[in-house]
């Protein structure tokens, strides 16, 4: 199991991949303390650990430098998570973004400095931009927009990584970088605009799916189970990083629609929409460090993850 850590902080616990981070850990035996602002996460996806005598929530914000001072004494591990993640939130609130990488990043970094902790920071394959390069591997500088809408979002983690190699190469912190990639599941809020949770959401309401350009473009999708393995053996590994963790299964936006509709069973239709600015035209990551490095690969294939996620979905939208 892991690392063995006596206590952890997870930064944007409650948000998405956040709250089953923090379920994995308890369920190690890890203390949890669990810190985020709300502002996309929810108290409904850590309502089920509340109970939990190993585990505190405190609503707080992490770009604050003072919210140090709520975390508790000697920290093993600190995992920053803090960061809107779907279009839709950091295009809201792109300033937000930008702090939640900079001065969010730093509160956390200085948390793991103070306590000597392992420090592991959540990046995305955004920082990938529109790749040249396919499949994307960790030696791949990016093809990124710093003045496009999604900048606010991309330069946020790409800043973020380096004020983490910065503090690895100036204090000695024990930090590491994971690379996420499209990561979905259940506790995906249906409004966040991501694709799987939008197509789902469309479908068991019988409205029509609504795909960007013409859904050429492609994506690698992984089961949350899998991206917090991955992020917990990266954290356990001693590794710097950064590592890619992604799905292997690449797919077009199109066919991820039209899978949806047949596992639904719904009658909707699917009606293309304008694409985004900056859109990726494909992303699929070079997982192949991942295996070396940590024996990860993904093991709930596309077609497995998506049944569970409609369930959760079907379940959770009925009144």
């Amino acid at each position: 199991m892991y690392g063995g850590w006596k206590r952890a902080v997870v930064t944007g616990g409650a948000g998405f991949i956040g709250s089953h981070v923090c379920e994995r850990l308890l369920a190690g035996g890890s203390e949890v303390h669990c810190v985020d602002n709300l502002v996309t996460g929810s108290r409904a996806n850590i309502a089920h650990l509340s109970g939990n005598r190993r585990f505190c929530f405190v609503e707080t914000d992490v770009t604050d430098p003072g919210s140090i001072e709520a975390a508790p004494d000697r920290v093993d591990l600190v995992l920053d998570l803090a960061c809107p993640a779907s279009p839709v939130d950091y295009l809201r609130l792109p300033i937000e973004t930008l702090e939640a990488g900079s001065n969010g990043t730093r509160t956390a970094l200085e948390l793991a400095r103070r306590d000597r902790a392992r420090f592991l920071l959540a990046s995305t394959s955004e920082v990938y931009g529109d790749p040249l390069e396919h499949p994307q591997s960790e030696g791949y500088w990016g093809n990124v927009n710093p003045v496009g809408p999604r900048s606010v979002y991309d330069e946020s983690k790409r800043y973020a990584e380096a004020l983490v190699s910065a503090y690895r190469r100036t204090y000695g912190t024990d930090t590491s970088i994971v690379r996420i990639f499209n990561t979905y599941g259940p506790r995906m809020r249906s409004d966040d605009g991501r694709a799987v949770p939008t197509f789902i959401r469309q479908a068991l309401a019988g409205d029509p799916l609504t795909v960007a350009g013409d859904g050429s473009q492609t994506r690698s999708l992984t089961y949350v189970d899998d991206t917090v393995d991955g992020i917990l053996s990266l954290a356990a590994s001693g590794r710097p990083g950064p590592v890619n963790i992604g799905g292997s299964d690449e797919t077009t936006v199109l066919e991820l629609a039209e899978r949806i509709i047949g596992l639904t069973g719904s009658a909707s239709t699917i009606a293309f929409v304008e694409r985004p600015e900056d859109d990726p035209g494909k992303r699929r990551p070079d997982t192949a460090t991942a295996h070396r490095l940590l024996g990860w690969q993904p093991r709930v294939d596309c077609a497995e993850g998506l049944k569970r996620t409609v369930e959760w979905f079907a379940r959770s939208l009925t009144p």
